[in-house]
């Protein structure tokens, strides 16, 4: 099948003229937002390789223990991420208060504002100032998190919503690719005294911040977001613009109809009119218990998969499989980028709106899985790879280069799988009321388990050893693998407003029947309740009363 026809696959009721700029111009906006997390996961753990910065904040002391360094490298690399567990919290009041794009603007202010305080350490030398400046660019790079898969889930077509998701994704290893070629050209043509040698690099984080600042005021507010604050008719223009048809158009108003019905619905089975409601709704409605579950799982069993770990420290994993060598290792780590980013291109392009993102994840989790078993087995066989002057044979030469292999694999299956859905199905489960708050606490999980991850690996490498690290990475992989089967249902080409009728079934049965059931219409629904033999108390009532199916 040609592209053009994959593109088109799906896409037979959506009138020609919604897929139009306003459109794309929105989607390359929010998902540009992605290299805000890239940007850091690839410039920290290279910045900290750089002998200019090791000099200038003494990372390379000989007076420092083993444990003392390793702790010093990992609170300067998980500095951004404790920020952005903060960032993520506050992001749910910010994004529903001020709205998508003033949301944007304001986490950009307060990104710039870390990252230029982080820079200026380079004349005071303030390893202080360095903690700090991170931190507060945490905060803002946190929210980004949030912030930008709500909009996109927001203004995308159904058939597309992966695709417009997953640009964020991309988003953050064109960020990584970015960051990993900046620190190995810096390495090579500045100069090993010279501070500059670290902070060009760093830099980047000005630029990008800048340009989604500026691109911002020329976007178009989510209409989803104005209903909810109760600005329908600015809501309805918006969405004749971004559909680029007139707001009297039957697609437009559809579109409207559904969004009001769902707030309506939603404002019926609120809990509260405080705050505390949605909170109260989260928790106590089985629904939204499974999708809470969902949010904490992908984010845990993604983050202790060990592939986060091999972005931020990749220069120490290629050291590992043999590569010596200050240059050759940031270069190969610059190749790793590259291959990370294709393949989150190729998930976000083609594979979670066409093959779904429960086959695309499956397959992505399975060449994870295969890729840290491999590098599990050469390290515990062959762990001097990575020492100087010691010879090795031919076979154990292959075997190295084998591994080196993987690492890239490893990467490919994570681009595919975990990275791409983590985002794409924690900002498309949650009903409009609950959308930001959800997508704020599945964040908050995801930087706290980042957070440790970055905190825990130095010193599981120390504790447990090389191979038995990789070992743990491949139970937990293989964890998720099983999780993924049985739990995780596909939402493909569903419309969020429509994805409620999944979250009406059993929590057994979600996993594996939850697409079906949601795509029936209620013939369907009242005969396959009919069938199912005391699943269900009744099935004598409406259709629309489908909570105990």
């Amino acid at each position: 099948m040609r592209i053009d026809e994959i593109w088109k696959k799906g896409l037979e009721d959506v009138p020609r003229e919604a897929l139009n700029w306003r459109l794309w111009y929105g989607v390359f906006v929010f998902g540009f937002m992605g290299a805000a997390r890239g940007l850091d996961e690839g410039l920290s753990g290279t910045t900290v390789e750089q002998i200019s910065f090791m000099h200038k904040f003494g990372l390379d002391d000989a007076a420092l223990s083993e444990t003392t360094q390793a702790d010093k490298i990992s609170n300067i690399t998980s500095m951004v991420q404790l920020g952005s567990i903060l960032g993520a919290i506050i992001a749910f009041f910010i994004t529903d208060r001020l709205g998508r794009l003033w949301a944007t603007r304001q986490l950009c202010l307060v990104w710039v504002t870390g990252i230029s305080i982080y820079l200026g350490a380079s004349r005071s030398g303030s390893i202080g100032m360095v903690y700090a400046g991170r931190f507060i660019a945490g905060v803002g790079i946190g929210q980004t998190t949030v912030v930008a898969p709500t909009y996109l889930a927001e203004i995308s077509l159904p058939p597309l919503r992966g695709a417009c998701v997953c640009a964020f994704a991309g988003s953050v290893y064109l960020g990584i690719m970015l960051g990993y070629f900046a620190s190995w050209g810096s390495s090579i043509n500045i100069g090993d005294t010279n501070q500059a040698q670290w902070v060009v690099p760093n830099s980047l984080h000005l630029m990008f911040a800048a340009i989604i600042f500026f691109l911002s005021f020329f976007a178009i507010e989510s209409p989803r977001w104005l209903i909810k604050v109760k600005q329908h008719e600015k809501a309805s223009r918006n969405m004749s613009r971004l559909r680029n048809l007139p707001e009297d158009h039957p697609y437009v108003q559809a579109e409207i109809a559904a969004i009001v019905g769902q707030i309506e619905s939603e404002a019926e089975a609120t809990m509260g009119t405080s705050w505390t409601g949605p909170l109260r709704e989260l928790f106590m409605l089985p629904a939204n218990r499974y999708r809470l579950m969902l949010s904490i799982m992908s984010q845990l069993l993604s983050q202790w998969s060990g592939a986060n770990s091999i972005t931020i420290y990749a220069p120490n994993y290629f050291r590992m499989m043999g590569v010596t060598g200050q240059s050759e290792k940031l270069f190969a780590t610059a190749i790793f980028g590259i291959v990370k980013f294709i393949s989150a291109l190729l998930c976000a392009l083609f594979l979670v709106d066409f093959i779904g993102r429960k086959k695309s994840l499956g397959i992505g989790i399975t060449l994870q899985l295969v890729s840290m078993l491999y590098m599990a087995l050469f390290l515990a066989i062959d762990d001097g790879a990575s020492e100087k002057g010691v010879p090795q044979s031919s076979s154990q030469k292959h075997a190295a280069l084998g591994a080196i292999v993987f690492i890239y694999f490893s990467g490919f299956g994570w681009a595919l799988g975990w990275n791409s859905v983590q985002y794409l199905i924690n900002s498309e489960i949650y009903p409009l009321r609950l959308r930001a708050i959800g997508g704020s606490i599945a964040m908050t999980t995801h930087f706290v388990n980042q957070y440790g991850n970055s905190k825990a690996v130095p010193s599981m490498f120390g504790s447990m050893g090389n191979a038995g690290t990789m070992f743990f990475f491949v139970a937990v992989t293989a964890i998720g693998l099983v999780w993924v089967y049985f739990f995780l249902p596909e939402t493909s080409k569903l419309s969020l407003e429509g994805l409620d009728r999944l979250f009406e079934l059993h929590w057994w049965r979600i996993g594996r029947n939850g697409r079906t059931f949601a795509q029936m219409d209620d013939a369907e629904l009242v005969e396959a309740a009919r069938q199912e033999k005391g699943a269900v108390e009744t099935v004598e009532r409406v259709p629309t009363e489908r909570g105990d199916v």
